[in-house]
């Protein structure tokens, strides 16, 4: 039987997602060096590893507490790129694979131009407020690991995640007009966050 503790099975198996998260938390010029980093204290931690947790929740805090020390010493610089998910960036014709409707020309400025202000506004949050709405809306992970992840509890998460999503909406709204046009359906799962407050205030 293999060995779910194997590490070069945990490598394979969590290092898309890692270097995926560490670029979308830290940005891509570190995220390469921030997932081996990652994985060196992964390999050292496995024999103290007794399943406390799950496996991807032990390794997702450590890759944020990499991140948090990292950035502590070297913020983001300004105009460094942070990667969202494919949902947030992709702007190539999908009708092919999907059978939808193809963007035309105009929508496609209009999505680069709204994922451009999401990109400014997300690295623009407090950390606190950026890890959180990354983990949540990004990563898809339950609030209840989120507090496990960050050593914290459950209430903190909701409040973080409560005030992340509605200073994120301010700030989209005031200053990024072309997210709100009509049938903007290029974030789903941001819109969805969104529409809720819109409905509520």
């Amino acid at each position: 039987m293999d060995d779910p503790l194997n590490f070069q099975r945990i490598y394979d198996e969590f290092h898309p997602k890692i270097l995926r998260y560490m670029a979308r938390l830290a940005g891509e010029a570190e995220a390469e060096d921030l997932t081996q980093e990652v994985f060196v204290k992964v390999n050292r931690g496995l024999e103290e590893f007794r399943g406390e947790s799950q496996l991807s929740t032990w390794i997702y805090r450590i890759a944020t507490n990499t991140a948090i020390d990292r950035l502590r010493e070297c913020p983001i610089p300004q105009g460094d790129t942070i990667e969202l998910s494919d949902d947030l960036i992709e702007i190539e014709d999908r009708e092919m694979w999907t059978g939808e409707r193809a963007l035309s020309v105009e929508q496609q400025l209009v999505r680069q131009q709204m994922n451009d202000c999401i990109r400014n506004f997300i690295h623009q949050l407090p950390d606190d407020y950026r890890t959180v709405l990354i983990l949540s809306e990004l990563e898809g992970i339950k609030n209840q690991e989120i507090a496990t992840i960050l050593g914290i509890t459950l209430d903190t998460v909701k409040i973080r995640l409560h005030r992340a999503r509605a200073k994120l909406r301010h700030e989209l709204e005031v200053h990024c007009e072309a997210y709100w046009v009509e049938e903007n359906e290029f974030v789903p799962n941001l819109k969805a966050v969104f529409e809720q407050y819109r409905k509520k205030h």
